[in-house]
């Protein structure tokens, strides 16, 4: 077995719990308040970058592990798949990151016009 098709499984049961309970289901919870979600994703994404920075590797795992659950529940919560991310950044593939970032500052100063 592929030990990231577990992200896949993971994924899965999130989506399932869509119509468990809020009352007894985290994940219902955070699917049906998206601000809460996105809330929670930022946050677990400060507490990441600090443990990463002070923390032990244990620490970084642990927040890491946190980071991609929560992140997985917010595109959930969007309707959105994690194979659509893995799409985004393959279409991305060969792209200089430099160059790739330069093109998304034009794209969306374009639009602010």
């Amino acid at each position: 077995m592929d030990e990231l098709s577990y992200l896949n499984e993971l994924f899965a049961e999130i989506e399932a719990r869509r119509s468990a309970s809020p009352d007894t289901s985290y994940s219902a919870q955070l699917l049906a308040d998206l601000p809460r979600a996105a809330n929670k994703l930022g946050e677990e994404a400060v507490e990441t970058v600090t443990a990463a920075l002070t923390g032990s590797d244990e620490a970084v795992l642990a927040e890491s592990a946190d980071l991609i659950y929560h992140w997985m529940v917010v595109l959930a919560a969007r309707g959105l798949t994690p194979l659509q991310v893995v799409e985004t950044l393959a279409a991305r593939a060969g792209t200089s990151g430099l160059a790739e970032k330069a093109a998304r500052k034009k794209t969306n100063s374009e639009g602010d016009s």
